[in-house]
């Protein structure tokens, strides 16, 4: 029971820290939040959360393009770090090598869960506060991603469909990816 517990708690925290480090790279892969951090709360939030891991790491880890390295480095090794605690108190015995290939599709399921928490946030925010900053900041996050269904996905009823659709394709890539774990684990061990 005490592992359990454990797990969920600690789940939960590398959850938060590694999504706030793959949304802060999101963000400034788009240009979100950079000069206005302090405008909008929700980047604020992001980039208070993820300096301790991110700017340190950005002194070793160069930038590819605009793609922030350094913060998807952090959420990957937040990832590790919860693989090798929990690897740790389950009483560290076995090998070490699958420990980088948990943390790997972790964080690729960070990325879906993120990107799903974004729709859903996204959607209810439509239908509720359409005005307010926090929902044009999660538009913009949500649109590039939504523009190319939108093209494809014709609307019924005056309703866009698009997220629904994305979140279909979302879970589907939540199966791939548990199963494409699975082979690859079975063939490391």
């Amino acid at each position: 029971m005490f592992i359990q517990i454990f797990s969920l708690l600690l789940d939960v925290v590398a959850g938060l820290v590694g999504g706030a480090c793959l949304l802060r790279l999101y963000m400034q892969y788009q240009r979100i939040g950079m000069g206005a951090q302090s405008a909008n709360p929700l980047a604020q939030f992001i980039f208070t959360l993820t300096d301790w891991l991110v700017l340190p790491l950005r002194r070793v880890v160069p930038s590819v393009g605009r793609v922030d390295t350094a913060s998807l480095l952090a959420a990957f090794l937040v990832e590790l770090a919860q693989f090798a605690v929990l690897w740790l108190v389950a009483g560290g015995q076995g090998s070490l090598l699958p420990l980088p290939v948990l943390a790997l599709f972790g964080t690729l399921r960070l990325v879906i869960s993120l990107a799903m928490g974004l729709l859903i946030v996204h959607v209810v925010l439509s239908w509720v506060q359409t005005d307010s900053p926090l929902a044009r900041l999660i538009g913009r996050l949500c649109a590039p991603v939504l523009q190319p269904l939108r093209r494809v996905v014709p609307l019924v009823g005056g309703i866009d469909l698009s997220p629904l659709v994305l979140v279909l394709l979302l879970q589907v890539a939540t199966i791939v990816l548990a199963h494409l774990q699975v082979v690859t684990l079975g063939a490391l061990l």
